[in-house]
């Protein structure tokens, strides 16, 4: 038997349909406006205003952007710092969140306190960067991965993850012969993919995203990451790099090089959440569950 709604649920449920489709709009016209944007004729960006389509159709902001040095060697650094660092903060992270889920570990409780603590407190910014400074990092790309290498959320949530896996797995493995390392990496990283697939998302998001370290550490402009050099064109409006040898009417249109270097520097790490999407869900969920 099939119940039929109340008067009252079906005007809650349009209601809900119809906050989330304004939702949706209020959260996508700012993408499409910057597409527009970029896709605009010189004429037609310099006209401004509220568009849904191209105000005349061309490719030269992309054209100009893409053929700039300056763009093409942040690019490679940002992939290097994204790669590089999500591959280290998701093995660091799944170890030490295997060890602090285990109550036999001596000082589980004392490690964990610890860890959330940084979550409320930080050492600065200035202290910070005198351990950076000393460790001889300045101007190198580790100093982009090293400081935020582990989350403590990302740790904690990956620690309830494993605290909610069966035991009787690991001690059929114990009872065969397997020893830790053989244990984690075998068994349990593996029946956690929901979990990992959800922080190596949040770590390559936060490494992509990232701008501040480089402003403070890096000192060379080859090394500079593209969400730095995006900065610099966005709010400091220096495009004179990418206009350089430009047609006239380009250089006066430097709003559609700012919304097609935003494009360039959003649409890579997009294309990482269709990939990653089926697992997000369920591992924030079972890693939530239990603290």
């Amino acid at each position: 038997m099939i119940n039929k709604k109340s008067w009252g649920e079906r005007i809650f449920d349009s209601g809900n349909v119809i906050f989330m489709i304004l939702l949706a709009i209020t959260m996508l016209y700012p993408f499409v406006y910057l597409i527009n944007l970029s896709l605009s004729s010189p004429e037609g960006a310099l006209k401004g205003g509220f568009f849904l389509t191209p105000n005349g159709f061309s490719t030269a902001a992309y054209e100009r952007v893409l053929s700039s040095i300056s763009i093409w060697n942040a690019f490679k650094n940002s992939i290097l710092v994204t790669v590089l660092g999500t591959i280290s903060s998701v093995f660091l992270t799944a170890i030490m969140a295997y060890s602090l889920s285990k109550k036999f570990l001596p000082g589980k409780t004392v490690f964990t306190l610890m860890v959330v603590f940084t979550m409320l407190f930080s050492g600065g910014i200035i202290p910070t960067y005198l351990v950076v400074k000393n460790l001889g990092l300045i101007n190198s790309r580790l100093a982009l991965i090293l400081p935020t290498i582990i989350m403590p959320f990302n740790l904690i949530i990956t620690r309830n993850f494993f605290q909610n896996m069966p035991d009787d797995l690991e001690e059929a493995a114990t009872i065969d012969g397997a020893g830790t390392y053989r244990i984690f990496f075998q068994i349990v990283f593996p029946l956690s993919l929901p979990v990992i697939a959800t922080i190596s998302l949040w770590y390559a998001v936060m490494y992509w995203n990232d701008f501040f370290l480089c402003l403070i550490y890096i000192q060379e402009r080859g090394k500079i990451v593209l969400q730095l050099l995006l900065r610099e064109i966005v709010m400091l409006s220096q495009v004179t790099e990418f206009l350089a040898g430009a047609e006239e009417d380009t250089l006066d249109v430097p709003e559609a090089v700012k919304a097609t270097t935003i494009i360039v520097v959003t649409v890579p790490i997009l294309f990482v959440y269709p990939f990653i999407q089926k697992y997000f869900v369920k591992g924030v969920m079972v890693g939530s569950l239990k603290g």
